[in-house]
């Protein structure tokens, strides 16, 4: 009878332990499919007529978002302050342009201010100075040597002069036209590629290198037909060089020496990622950098298949990639990891949020970058978790209803929010009877992390104050308070580097991930972590960045931060 007993008990005990297994996995892939099919975050029309179609885009220290277009596009929906002509004799489109092609937008007062630009600032590249001027580089016919400065400055909207671009001609060696800037660690930057410009060269120039220096990597990966190595994706690895890539494979550069360092194996099944087929590229966030050896990992995702562009030129809108390529750059010896998004897509952008995860929002599911060349507009962004396991980290968020193809943009804002706009897929403004209009708009789509719901988790700086400067290696005592329980072992702090957002590139884009000492209570509701900067220029350039205390993924506001030798 004990005998039985014990049976009975020994199957039971081993059915439920089963059942329970059971469960899990089937809990696990309930939860698999929802974080594939789940929605999130929230979209806010801004504004409805800026006056341009974004195609290009930066946010400045001073929180205003400076954009254009392209001066030959023809007669814009926003006039230049006082009267105000451009007269360029050298203008395909109009030899007297009264009308702006460039804005200032005022994230505090969501307001516009036309600026103004002499020569072609079309397809053009740029990045900030250390000192937090914007420096665009080359564009169209006569501004593709062209080197224009924009420096922030707190004029109000009726003020006209004081704030407006400055051009230098002559200021680049070569044309630049699809190029690709990114800062350095001594605070100059570099100007890569552009269309048949295989070379690259620094701005500013100086006694020692006043010339353009041939770059092989560009003509061994350009399609003469497609060129499908424009606007190529370009990180500062943590050891100082560069990691280009263009078309389907990458290369880590001296650019000191002119010296190809390490050649990288090119993404599995050979599919172009650059313009015109236009996938997006991000560094993933840096972390551990008071260690020995600092990984650093590079994100690839979307594009379009071979031959794609000229098909799409023909009526035929092939389907777009729905694969990422992660590889780990700084591996002796690097391999590509594929991976599979919800979504197809080509034209979209990466914009690295703050608390490290990627968004990954506007695009087409259909055609490629070009004339008239896209189709089926992607209206859901996907957020990618770069920390979670292999199967769970994508998740698609809530549509917008405003399609962002070719020409459109995407920045990240101190607040947290990602201002999105943009799309213009014509040879000119063109508002009726095409399938995709000129896009005017301003969005801001704001990630889940902003949620209502999640507001008595959110950490608020209290110090330092915005517009601090720090140095290398320093520690850093930051102050902040949360209206609810902080979990102490889930704070940290990133530092984020602004980047120059154009077609589907944001160049100089980096987060940062500092190290910390425990989080300390210091007062009713209000906290204390202390940081270390980075100890050294390449892993952040000197200049402006935001630092964001991060609770549980929440994100604060940023402050601004400028980091100096």
């Amino acid at each position: 009878m004990q005998t039985t007993t014990t049976t009975t008990s020994s199957s039971r005990t081993s059915s439920n332990i089963l059942f329970f297994i059971l469960l899990h996995l089937f809990l696990l892939l309930t939860c698999h499919r929802n974080l594939a099919s789940a929605a999130g975050g929230k979209w806010n029309l801004l504004m409805s007529n800026i006056g341009i179609s974004a195609m290009h885009m930066q946010l400045l220290n001073n929180d205003r978002v400076v954009m254009y277009d392209r001066t030959d596009f023809g007669m814009s929906n926003i006039s230049l302050h006082d009267g105000k002509c451009r007269y360029d004799q050298n203008d395909t489109t109009l030899k007297v342009d009264c009308s702006a092609h460039s804005v200032e937008y005022n994230v505090a007062n969501n307001s516009i201010r036309p600026l103004m630009v002499q020569t072609d600032v079309w397809c053009s590249s740029g990045s900030v100075f250390p000192d937090g001027s914007l420096v665009q580089t080359g564009g169209f016919n006569d501004g593709d040597k062209v080197v224009r400065v924009f420096k922030p400055c707190n004029t109000s909207n009726n003020a006209t002069t004081s704030c407006d671009w400055q051009e230098i001609q002559g200021g680049l060696i070569q044309r630049r036209w699809y190029a690709t800037n990114h800062i350095l660690p001594d605070g100059t930057q570099i100007v890569i590629g552009g269309r048949r410009a295989f070379n690259y060269e620094f701005y500013p120039k100086t006694v020692s290198a006043n010339r353009a220096y041939s770059l092989p990597f560009l003509v061994q990966t350009n399609d003469p037909k497609i060129e499908n190595n424009l606007y190529p994706f370009v990180f500062l690895n943590v050891d100082g060089n560069l990691f280009i890539f263009a078309n389907n494979r990458a290369i880590l550069f001296d650019y000191t020496k002119n010296v190809v360092v390490k050649n990288y194996p090119e993404v599995p099944g050979g599919d172009p990622r650059s313009y015109p087929s236009t996938g997006s590229a991000v560094l993933l966030p840096l972390k551990n950098l008071q260690a020995q050896e600092i990984q650093a990992e590079v994100l690839v995702c979307g594009g379009a298949p071979k031959g794609s562009f000229i098909s799409a030129e023909n009526g035929n809108f092939l389907g777009a990639l729905n694969t990422c390529g992660r590889i780990t750059i700084t591996d002796p010896n690097p391999q590509w990891t594929m991976e599979t998004m919800p979504l197809a897509r080509t034209m979209g952008d990466m914009v690295i949020l703050p608390n490290g995860n990627v968004l990954i929002i506007n695009g087409a599911a259909t055609g490629t970058a070009g004339w008239e060349c896209g189709r089926d507009p992607v209206l859901e962004p996907v957020i990618y978790r770069p920390d979670n396991s292999f199967d769970s980290r994508f998740e698609i968020q809530n549509a917008s209803t405003i399609p962002r193809m070719y020409h459109s943009t995407s920045v990240l804002l101190r607040d947290g929010r990602v201002l999105v706009g943009g799309s213009n897929p014509h040879t000119y403004y063109n508002f009726t009877k095409v399938f995709f209009p000129t896009e005017l708009s301003l969005e801001a789509f704001s990630p889940s992390y902003l949620d209502s719901g999640s507001e008595y988790l959110r950490p608020r700086i209290i110090s330092p104050a915005s517009q601090y400067t720090i140095r290398y290696g320093q520690l850093v005592s930051i102050r902040f308070n949360v209206s609810g329980w902080v979990n102490r072992n889930l704070v940290t702090v990133t530092m984020v580097a602004p980047g120059f957002n154009t077609h589907s590139f944001t160049m100089n884009q980096r987060l940062l991930v500092l190290a910390n000492e425990n989080v300390k209570l210091v007062g009713e509701k209000a906290y204390q972590i202390n940081v270390v900067t980075p100890n050294s220029v390449k892993l952040a350039p000197p200049g402006y960045y935001l630092f964001f205390v991060v609770h549980q993924d929440i994100p604060s506001e940023g402050i601004w931060v400028k980091i100096i030798q």
